[in-house]
C-alpha cells in the first residue's frame, strides 16, 4: 500500500515501474507507524453497498487498508508483492499471500469484496480489472482508494522548491505542489478505463471524502522517506531533502495541517458477464 504524492510520471505507465512499486518494504515499520489510515466515512459507505463478508485487499502493505475492514467483521485475505511489506501485515493477524496481484493463483478462490488502497496505480489497469473479476461473485464490489493530498497554497509552493533545489532530477513536485483531486485526474481514469474495458463490471462510479491531519514537524519527516521511490535517494541527498523540508515547517510555525481527498473508484461485478 502506498499515501503517495503524486507521482509524476505517466499515469498510464506506473504499472511497469515495479522497482518502485515493490520498494516500500525498505521501510515497512516506519511506513506503518507514518502512513495515514483512511475516513471512517469512507469505510462505512464502502460496507454499506456491500454484502458478505470476505474481502481481498490487492497491495496489502502493512496492512493500513485492510485493518478497518478487518475491525467491522470481515474476513481478510491480502496480496502483496513484498514478503517483507507482508510479514510487517501477519503481525496483526492478517492472512497475506505473497504475489504480484496479476499473476496471483486464486485457486478457485472467490470474495464479495476487492479492494486496493493506495496501489492500483501500480497494478496493469485492463489485466488487474480481469483478475478482479474473475474472484468477485456477481454482485462483489471492486473498491480502490487513494488519499489525495493537498498542502496548504504558500506552504505548498515552498516545499516544492526544496525538491527543485536539491532533486532537479527527481519527479516529484517539479510542476509544483499537488493541487488536490485534479492531479490524479490521468490516474482515476486509468483505474476507471481498465474497469470499463473488461466489460465485466456496472459503470464505475467516483466517490470523495474530505478530511483533514495536521502535522508536527517530526510526524511528516518521518513519512517522507516513505513516499515512492525515496528509498532509492542517496542517503546525502535524503537527508539535505529532509532539512530543506524541516525548515519550511518551522517557518510555518512548527507544524501545518494537510488536506486530504480519500477518492474511491467503485464498480459492482456484473451477474452473467
Amino acid at each position: 500500500m502506498t499515501t503517495i504524492p503524486p507521482e509524476q510520471f505517466s499515469a498510464s505507465e506506473s504499472h511497469h515501474a515495479r522497482q518502485i512499486a515493490e520498494s516500500f518494504g525498505d521501510e515497512a515499520e516506519r511506513y506503518e507507524r507514518a502512513r495515514p489510515s483512511y475516513p471512517r466515512a469512507m469505510v462505512d459507505a464502502i460496507l454499506a453497498v456491500s454484502e458478505g463478508h470476505e474481502v481481498l485487499d490487492v497491495g496489502i502493505g502493512t496492512g493500513i487498508s485492510a485493518r478497518p475492514f478487518h475491525a467491522a467483521g470481515w474476513q481478510v485475505l491480502g496480496v502483496e508483492p513484498d514478503e517483507r511489506m507482508a510479514n510487517f501485515a501477519r503481525r496483526s493477524g492478517l492472512e497475506v499471500e505473497v504475489a504480484k496481484f496479476e499473476d496471483w493463483d486464486p485457486a478457485g478462490r472467490t470474495f464479495d469484496l476487492v479492494i486496493a488502497g493506495q496501489t492500483w496505480h501500480w497494478v496493469d489497469p485492463v489485466l488487474g480489472a480481469s483478475k478482479a473479476a474473475e474472484v468477485l461473485r456477481p454482485g462483489g464490489r471492486l473498491a480502490l482508494f487513494w488519499n489525495v493530498m493537498s498542502f496548504p497554497a504558500d506552504f505548498g509552493e515552498k516545499y516544492s522548491t526544496v525538491y527543485q533545489r536539491v532533486l532537479p532530477e527527481f519527479p516529484f513536485f517539479q510542476n509544483g505542489a499537488p493541487g488536490g483531486i485534479g492531479s490524479y485526474a490521468p490516474l482515476l481514469d486509468k483505474a476507471t478505463g481498465g474497469i470499463r474495458e473488461t466489460e465485466k463490471f456496472s459503470e464505475p462510479e467516483q466517490w470523495q471524502f474530505d478530511w483533514e491531519r495536521p502535522y508536527t514537524r517530526a510526524e511528516w519527516l518521518e513519512q517522507v522517506p516513505t513516499f515512492g521511490g525515496h528509498s532509492r535517494i542517496p542517503e546525502e541527498k535524503l537527508a539535505d531533502l529532509l532539512r530543506g523540508i524541516g525548515d519550511v515547517i518551522d517557518a510555518a510555525g512548527g507544524s501545518f495541517t494537510m488536506g486530504y481527498t480519500a477518492v474511491v473508484v467503485t464498480a459492482t461485478r456484473s451477474a452473467g458477464a
